[in-house]
């Protein structure tokens, strides 16, 4: 694989995209929206008139902050704003009011979720007319991860609260269904266990059953975790200090003790992993603009490569996923940028257009057909960064079947 933007330059170069509509418009919600869904937009982002805003009491403008959101000048000291939709996403309304911890789909519909350091979980409704803010919900703290069960009838998040929290759509009914001592970074619905499992900062595994305020069972980890993904029955834990973890649910509760036990082939901290969907192996990104493809048995076929790089920085792989029947992949950096991969035939299928902010997160939804990805700050550059003038968008990439359809005939080892 050729290093990522091995020829196009720093990234914060920023690129003219086409003209298009003014940011904000009417004509330029329309134009995305037709775009993404193939008809009009009949009725706007909303679909039947709701009011700008909608659930969650934004005010108007594409991003929840009015047309001028991305305008030039601002005050002396203040960055410079550009619109971070230079693919020509749809854009998803009432974005949360403060980074993107995490997004989650449902498995059975388009049901898109955030979760969000403003401590909130929103859900939105994708359809042909439009994309509508549907229910929100708060942690004490911010949020840091959500994910739907396999009904897509229960979304569970956890945050900052140390509370792992449940909404269930149909009734809005929500409880708290477990609790950590300290943030909760990951947390699964586990359906065929009927068992919902979290991984924390207090360095514990901890599955609940939604009946009983204490877990069921408690695995103790070697360090904090910062990340985590369930395929059942394969679950894969990815801690501090590069410890990685690989478990049989199958045998858990027989055998408590990992598959697989050891550390990552990247020599810098573990950001995101992700389970392959045939369950065989799993992927590994890093700090160090580095993924790891990792197979559980036939270690042989193990490699690693580079991306989310220019010639003259590196930048962390936010987030992973996997396409959901083609086996391919997505990396979202710290540079701008997502990507779509061809682990089999260890190639770059899909670069797309750099955002111009961080992209934190990156999701696939269930058909495969569209991928939400989250623009905002990632903390990289420490909490005086952070400034509140920074966009925090979500949007929706209509995905096309060459973007991601593996391309056999050019298998060549990836250099390390």
């Amino acid at each position: 694989l050729k290093p990522f933007f091995a020829q196009e330059g720093h990234f914060w170069r920023w690129r003219r995209p086409p003209r298009v509509p003014r940011p904000g418009s009417a004509r330029a919600n329309a134009h995305r929206h037709a775009a993404m869904f193939g008809q009009p937009a009949g009725g706007g982002l909303f679909g039947g008139g709701a009011p700008a805003g909608g659930a969650f009491g934004g005010s108007g403008g594409m991003f929840g902050g009015g047309a001028a959101a991305f305008g030039g000048g601002g005050l002396v000291g203040q960055p410079q704003i550009k619109d971070p939709n230079t693919n020509q996403s749809a854009v998803v309304p009432s974005p949360p009011d403060d980074g993107i911890s995490a997004i989650a789909w449902s498995p059975t519909a388009n049901i898109l979720a955030a979760s969000s350091w403003d401590k909130s979980v929103r859900i939105w409704e994708v359809s042909p007319n439009g994309v509508v803010p549907k229910m929100a919900y708060n942690h004490e703290g911010p949020a840091l991860c959500c994910s739907f069960s396999k009904d897509g009838q229960r979304l569970v998040s956890g945050g900052c609260d140390n509370k792992v929290r449940m909404k269930v759509l149909a009734t809005q009914q929500e409880q708290v269904i477990g609790q950590h001592d300290a943030p909760v970074k990951e947390v699964f619905c586990v359906d065929e266990m009927n068992m919902v499992v979290s991984g924390s900062w207090d360095k514990t595994l901890r599955f609940w059953n939604c009946q009983q305020p204490t877990p069921i069972a408690t695995l103790n980890l070697p360090e904090r975790v910062y990340s985590m993904d369930v395929k059942f029955p394969l679950l894969v834990v990815g801690c501090a200090d590069r410890h990685l973890l690989v478990y049989n649910l199958q045998n858990i509760q027989a055998n408590p003790q990992p598959y697989k036990q050891g550390q990552t082939a990247l020599k810098m901290q573990t950001r995101t992993v992700a389970c392959f969907p045939d369950k065989t192996g799993y992927a590994v990104g890093s700090i160090e603009g580095r993924v790891s493809v990792a197979y559980v048995e036939d270690t042989s076929k193990n490699f690693a490569f580079k991306c989310h790089r220019s010639n003259e920085e590196i930048f962390a792989v936010n987030s992973i996923d996997f396409h959901p029947s083609m086996g391919t992949f997505s990396t979202c950096g710290g540079d701008g940028t997502f990507v779509f991969w061809d682990k089999e035939n260890r190639q770059r299928l899909k670069q797309f257009n750099s955002c111009g902010l961080p992209v934190t997160a990156g999701k696939f939804n269930a058909v495969g057909d569209m991928f939400a990805y989250a623009v905002s700050y990632d903390w990289s550059k420490g909490h005086e960064s952070n400034h509140p003038s920074l966009p925090k968008a979500l949007m929706i990439h209509k995905v096309q079947e060459a973007e991601v359809k593996p391309k056999p005939g050019t298998n060549q080892r990836t250099r390390r």
